[in-house]
């Protein structure tokens, strides 16, 4: 039901599944007690459950817990580290700086949206393959359709070295064995062999790593939401301990203008 009629049935009624706070009583999160039945779960735990509403297996939590060190990267050169930095040297508050950083984050080429689409991609692939047409038929027709392949592909280096310390961590957590994750790397085999610059990046991997453990697109849009942030820290504390401005200042000389050339305007 849509409109007047529907919204009518929200009106002066907050009405929840996820849970409630009572001040000075009980917080219930997700039909749990929060200080009694919760407490004792690790903040990743938390926020799994309250995205999933599921509780997620521990050993899915420390291998992505892993890989998010694996990828801080306290490079100020980075896109969104560069504007924690830049809201550093500005002198803005570390939550800003951090928030803004963390809402570019969201890039599709680099960040959240590579990932969001890359696990979707591998979803609709596998029923694809499921009804009979083969690897090679399916990727050669996406990219003749001009689809970008999310996960595959990497600037400046074809080698991501985060994928032999995410590989051994799932490895020793028995998490290396699943169907997504075999496919990300037949892909990857595929476009070896065919000669396209297109290598598994870490993107891929830890989205198979997502598709494996059940988690849909959204889901795991928020699950992986924090993974820059220990780089950012440093990035932004780092421009906020110089004098102002001095990130990145760029000399007026260095300056090559090609534009209009100087002109006189005449006086009232």
């Amino acid at each position: 039901m849509k409109g007047p009629l529907f919204l009518a049935e929200h009106a002066d009624v907050f009405r929840t599944r996820v849970g409630a706070a009572f001040p000075g009583s009980h917080t219930v999160f997700r039909g749990h007690d929060l200080h009694q039945d919760l407490k004792d779960l690790d903040w990743l735990s938390l926020c799994a459950f309250g995205i999933t509403g599921r509780k997620v297996p521990i050993e899915y939590l420390q291998l992505f817990s892993s890989i998010w060190v694996y990828t801080s990267y306290p490079d100020a050169r980075l896109w969104n580290n560069r504007v924690a930095a830049l809201a550093g040297t500005t002198r803005s508050t570390p939550n800003l700086a951090i928030s803004a950083a963390q809402a570019i984050s969201e890039a599709t080429i680099f960040g959240r949206g590579n990932e969001f689409r890359a696990l979707d991609f591998f979803l609709k692939t596998r029923q694809v393959l499921d009804s009979g047409v083969s690897l090679a038929d399916h990727l050669e027709d996406f990219l003749r359709g001009g689809g970008r392949m999310a996960g595959y592909g990497r600037p400046i280096s074809s080698v991501d070295e985060r994928i032999p310390l995410s590989m051994a961590k799932a490895r020793e957590l028995g998490l290396a064995d699943g169907p997504y994750l075999a496919l990300a790397y037949e892909i990857d085999r595929y476009f070896e062999s065919s000669g396209r610059p297109l290598r598994l990046n870490l993107s891929a991997l830890v989205s198979a790593f997502a598709a494996d453990f059940g988690w849909t697109p959204r889901e795991f849009n928020m699950m992986v939401h924090a993974c820059f942030l220990g780089g950012m820290y440093p990035c932004y504390v780092e421009a906020a301990d110089k004098p102002p401005g001095a990130l990145f200042p760029v000399r007026c000389a260095d300056v090559q203008y090609e534009g209009v050339a100087a002109r006189d305007w005449p006086s009232a």
